[in-house]
């Protein structure tokens, strides 16, 4: 008998939620020039076409920084820096362009070249550049002129909006020109944060040396919220460390967060994969900065049933969650605490009161498989005694088989079955020799 492996079905029914939320989405994706001299950046495009297949809507922007100061100094030509920001003078800015340009003409062959080699075989990725972004001066600062070193004046959201709904790759560099036909010389930070808040983008994606931010142990942290991005900012900055990757893009980050773009993602470019891993699995690679928490509890709804049905069905067949079935759940669905996590349910936990013995039951307590190490049933439980709480009652017991432990480390002590209420006592299952514990509130 041939062996097949399970893990592709696998994989690929959990990102399908993923992609059905992601269609149709616009999103920024920031590439430094230390991404596109790295030797991944091949796969990077690869998966950024492949992104424009599935049907989102892309801007791509590209910096320069160390393209820049490489022409620069093969030309034995300084070109300072302020305050992070290279000041650019004329001759400067004739490097700039040179390199901006090559890199432009570059990226764009590289989203035709060997497509008949790549997963993108057959397709026709359009890549369009153009006079979207007007520029203006910096100016004087400190009494440090920047010349040619600008910022956005205005976006064409119009026109990149009429690109984009014909499924064209916008690609944008660091040079922009200003009404009166100057060039100027952009970060590509600024260019990037600043597209995001203007198109209304739901995700604004940044590519670094490292997967993400690192915590004190040396671990990616998953998600922060901009005041802990800021924090994270000002580590770096003590550090002397804020002009990376990683520094750059959080001020890019906390920026965008702040006027509306629901979520930010930190990723590197040397992992392969790392983009589409952070988009459509579970958990994602990298960090990512959101307004609100990307994990919302919250009582279900009879739009959830589905959900909750995926949640506990294999809890039922292996014997740990009594079955319930759809038209049980409709009935019961207002009973129901979720947790809901990119338009998924990964857990879920319910409560059925007893008012006249001031006793309620915690019951249904279903956590996914992929997301148990986060404390998340202690949440759960925390939601479900609020409630309890508020409607005045003194107790909180559960009826399991397999988690005595669990609940015993969140204070429930065990009982008997005569502890329990008169209506569910009527119903105990003498053959499932449930454990009985209870909690005082």
């Amino acid at each position: 008998m041939k062996f097949r492996s399970t893990a592709l079905v696998k994989g690929f029914r959990q990102s399908a939620p993923y992609l059905n939320a992601h269609i149709g989405k616009t999103i920024v994706i920031m590439v430094g020039g230390e991404a596109i001299a790295h030797e991944n950046f091949p796969h990077i495009v690869n998966d950024i076409a492949l992104l424009n297949s599935l049907g989102l809507r892309i801007v791509m922007v590209y910096g320069a920084r160390p393209q820049i100061s490489g022409l620069a100094k093969q030309m034995n030509y300084k070109t300072p820096y302020h305050k992070g920001i290279r000041v650019t003078d004329e001759r400067a800015l004739e490097i700039a362009k040179q390199a901006a340009g090559q890199l432009q003409l570059d990226i764009t062959a590289r989203f035709s070249m060997g497509l008949n080699n790549t997963p993108m075989a057959g397709s026709q990725i359009n890549i369009v550049s153009g006079n979207f972004v007007i520029a203006q001066p910096l100016g004087v600062d400190d009494g440090v002129d920047y010349a040619h070193s600008g910022r956005i004046r205005r976006i064409d959201t119009e026109a990149i909006h009429r690109q984009l709904d014909q499924r064209a790759i916008v690609l944008l560099g660091p040079i922009a020109s200003s009404v009166t036909g100057e060039c100027f010389n952009l970060t590509s930070e600024e260019i990037a944060t600043q597209l995001a808040i203007r198109l209304n983008a739901d995700k604004l994606i940044g590519f670094c040396s490292e997967q993400g931010v690192l915590d004190a142990e040396g671990g990616v942290v998953s998600e922060m919220l901009p005041i802990e991005a800021e924090y994270a900012l000002q580590r770096l900055i003590e550090l002397q460390q804020q002009e990376r990757g990683t520094g750059r893009f959080l001020r890019g980050a906390i920026t965008a967060c702040r006027a509306g773009v629901p979520r930010s993602h930190l990723i590197s470019y040397k992992e392969d994969g790392a983009l589409i891993q952070e988009l459509f699995s579970l958990d994602g690679i990298g960090t990512q900065i959101v307004m609100e928490s990307a994990e919302q509890v919250r009582q279900a709804t009879i739009d959830d049933i589905g959900g909750i049905l995926e949640l506990i069905r294999p809890l039922e067949q292996d014997g740990i969650l009594v079955r319930r079935s759809r038209e049980q759940l409709e009935q019961e669905v207002e009973q129901f605490t979720i947790i809901e996590r990119d338009g998924l349910i990964i857990g879920c936990a319910a409560l059925y009161p007893f008012p006249d013995e001031r006793m309620a039951e915690m019951a249904c307590v279903a956590v996914h498989r992929d997301f148990r190490d986060g404390d998340r049933g202690a949440l759960l439980l925390s939601q479900l005694k609020l409630q309890a709480k508020r409607m005045g009652l003194a107790h909180l017991f559960v009826l399991t088989t397999r988690s005595l432990h669990w609940f015993r480390e969140q204070g429930f002590s065990e009982s008997s079955v005569d502890s329990l209420p008169v209506a569910k006592k009527a119903l105990y299952n003498f053959q499932r020799r449930s454990k009985i514990l209870i909690l005082d509130l």
